[in-house]
């Protein structure tokens, strides 16, 4: 953690205040989730069943709202240089509501006007694009300045738990109040929503952050010039964002979290499309039982999750985050490779085990990963943890928009090759394991530099 996050954290309150602000920056992740899953989800189907379009569209309306998120680090290095993450979060959340209301009302226009329909849609969904990257990058930045790290862990699963509740509130309500369909009714639920998300995260937000200390210095103590933020040549959080990102990128572990990140991303989300394809074609499940089993897997990631939340927080503490990271990584390509190998057996292999197990090591890789996402913000130049969080999350959304690119097309091509689904299907998930392999050699290099790193500050504050 960064000398200025440091100062942060240890200005809050300690014990039960310091959990209840985390749980405060939860709900912005709630709030932030809400809005998303209306319109990457619902309006998805609106537009393809409600409205007979074909579904190429809302595809690649949703992998522009994340190539737009690219623009995450631009919007890090914008907080860091003015060492302020609530403004960024409060207009980040106000363009995704305003977005998803445009969203909304560009799918209803698509049925009367397509022209102007995906005029509006296009900048509709860049504009939440934009939301999720200011809001969600500076919200990640000031999550990492709450907290230690005996609670790094605690914090991350508490994020991910309310990120999820905030995805099911969101579609159980939503399906109650659209039901039966019309465009008025999509219009007003989708503003509702916005206006709702958009309040609860002014809320949850409300003076949770306290001013950063100046880099350097000790709460309580008299502040020196050489110690102020921007006293430190050539790693200044005013420099300009070139030759921010520039220095980040020249940071090993910066470099190589962001390689990780990406790589197990496209791995983690490239099996959320092809999933309920396979046990459906291959297994033979009918619609109910593959919604079944995939609600098994999501009940098994939350198990995950909180897991790692318990085992790596407190103390006494069971292993460090990123051992958990490379160990989630290493069994998720096990449970990807049991998979692949189902077809071979046939209907006597358990695959409700298989995709449990799958459920579990996700749920620890994704906990373990934010909570080293969180210990490595601050590690390297000062005045860079929102670069480096904009960088990372960048990496992310550009890793989820791959991953089913790559699986579903892999899928078709393999099937056209070999004229069998299972040699298709067992393919892509061999690939996945695959790149989880190589997510975890990433994961643990990076474990390497940083503990080096961490030796050689040691050494430079005790001099």
């Amino acid at each position: 953690m960064s000398a200025g996050a440091g100062a942060v954290a240890s200005d809050l309150a300690p014990g039960a205040g310091r959990w209840l602000c985390i749980v405060r920056l939860g709900l912005i992740q709630a709030a932030l989730g809400s809005v998303v899953v209306l319109v990457t989800s619902t309006l998805n189907r609106v537009m393809v069943v409600e409205y007979a379009l074909p579904a190429v569209l809302p595809g690649a309306l949703v992998a522009l709202h994340y190539a737009v998120q690219m623009m995450r680090p631009r919007f890090g290095h914008g907080s860091d240089v003015g060492a302020r993450r609530t403004p960024w979060i409060i207009a980040g959340m106000a363009l995704l509501a305003v977005g998803g209301i445009l969203c909304a009302a560009a799918t209803v226009l698509l049925s009367v006007a397509p022209g102007l329909g995906i005029l509006l849609a296009i900048l509709a969904y860049a504009l939440v694009g934009l939301g999720v990257g200011a809001a969600g990058t500076s919200l990640l930045v000031l999550l990492a300045a709450q907290v230690d790290a005996r609670q790094r862990a605690a914090a991350a699963t508490i994020m991910w738990v309310l990120m999820v509740a905030g995805f099911a509130v969101t579609a159980s309500t939503t399906g109650h109040f659209l039901d039966p369909f019309s465009a008025e009714r999509l219009l007003i639920v989708t503003a509702c929503v916005a206006l709702a998300a958009f309040l609860l995260a002014v809320f949850a937000v409300w003076r949770v952050e306290v001013p950063a200390a100046p880099i350097g210095r000790v709460p309580g103590a008299p502040a020196r010039p050489s110690a102020r933020v921007g006293a430190h040549s050539g790693s200044t959080a005013s420099a300009p964002f070139r030759r921010a990102l520039a220095e980040v990128w020249l940071e090993p572990q910066s470099r190589r979290f962001t390689l990780f990140v990406f790589v197990s991303m496209v791995a983690y989300s490239a099996q959320e499309l092809i999933l309920e394809p396979f046990v459906g074609l291959i297994f033979h499940y009918s619609i109910g039982q593959s919604a079944r089993l995939s609600g098994l897997q999501h009940g098994a990631v939350f198990a995950g999750m909180v897991s790692v939340g318990i085992l790596c927080s407190g103390r006494r503490r069971f292993g460090s985050l990123r051992a958990w990271t490379v160990g989630g990584c290493l069994a998720s390509a096990l449970a990807l490779l049991s998979l692949g190998g189902a077809d071979l057996v046939g209907p006597r292999w358990p695959l409700p085990a298989s995709v449990f197990a799958l459920g579990v090591a996700n749920g620890i890789f994704a906990v373990a990963a934010i909570g080293s996402m969180m210990e490595l913000g601050g590690v390297g130049h000062p005045g860079r943890t929102g670069v480096r969080m904009g960088l990372w999350g960048a990496a992310q959304a550009v890793g989820f928009a791959c991953g089913g690119l790559f699986s579903t097309s892999i899928v078709d091509v393999a099937r056209y090759a070999t004229g069998s689904a299972g040699v298709a299907f067992g393919f892509v998930f061999g690939a996945e394991a695959a790149l989880f392999l190589i997510a975890a050699g990433f994961a643990a290099r990076v474990a390497a530099v940083s503990q080096r790193g961490s030796a050689t500050t040691s050494r430079a504050v005790s001099i």
